[in-house]
């Protein structure tokens, strides 16, 4: 991750190994967090535009991470209840079954890729995403989407807890605020796992037919 304005880092923070992961795209797998109409089109209850940044870098990402046989995991705000306490501090917003809850149109989805609904702000709470990963033998995993500072961090909490290695690509990631963009990668980045961009990720990983294209 490149170097931080001076206002972000703190000694505590600071104080860390500096050794970085292996990024191994056979034990990787890659999870899109919130990419919704909700959230990113026009008309959806809780927009931030801001995060539209993000699809054309992450349907790259999403495109090269196929090649080399990496799974691919939509993680989906969805609510079936108008009581769900979600709704006590945030507006009704992804009820299931309605438009808010789809996954953008501008996102390439595969046919077969698994799509999670979750009620909460990680991935992993109350839903079987560390059990499917598991099966499938991931050992690291790439989270992408919106936004960085709540569902995004969230489901980077739960993935180190229980043992993944985590890897953000930073162009792969939107926040609230260009202020909480910075401060969440940092935290992440000292705490929690390798804030990269998507190409360093990538870097060394791509397919021969695609070096070749100069792709």
């Amino acid at each position: 991750m490149d170097a931080q304005d001076d206002t972000l880092t703190s000694d505590f923070s600071e104080r860390r190994t500096g050794q970085r992961l292996r990024f191994r795209p056979e034990r990787a797998a890659i999870l899109v967090v919130d990419m919704l109409n909700e959230f990113l089109e026009p008309g959806g209850e809780m927009v931030l535009l801001e995060g539209r940044q993000v699809i054309e870098p992450l349907n790259r990402l999403l495109a090269e991470g196929r090649k080399l046989g990496m799974k691919v995991v939509w993680l989906c705000d969805e609510h079936p209840t108008a009581d769900d306490r979600e709704f006590e501090k945030r507006v009704p917003h992804c009820r299931a079954g309605t438009w808010g809850a789809g996954i953008i149109d501008a996102m390439d989805v595969g046919a077969e890729e698994l799509r999670i609904p979750k009620r909460r702000y990680s991935g992993f709470f109350g839903t079987d995403l560390d059990l499917r990963l598991r099966e499938w033998g991931i050992e690291q995993v790439v989270v992408t989407g919106v936004v960085t500072n709540i569902c995004v961090r969230s489901t980077v909490h739960d993935a180190y807890f229980l043992g993944y290695d985590v890897f953000v690509p930073e162009d792969c990631v939107s926040a609230t605020s260009d202020r909480e963009q910075a401060s969440t990668l940092y935290d992440i980045d000292t705490h929690y796992g390798d804030v990269v961009t998507s190409e360093e990720l990538l870097a060394g990983q791509r397919t021969p037919e695609a070096a070749a294209a100069g792709a």
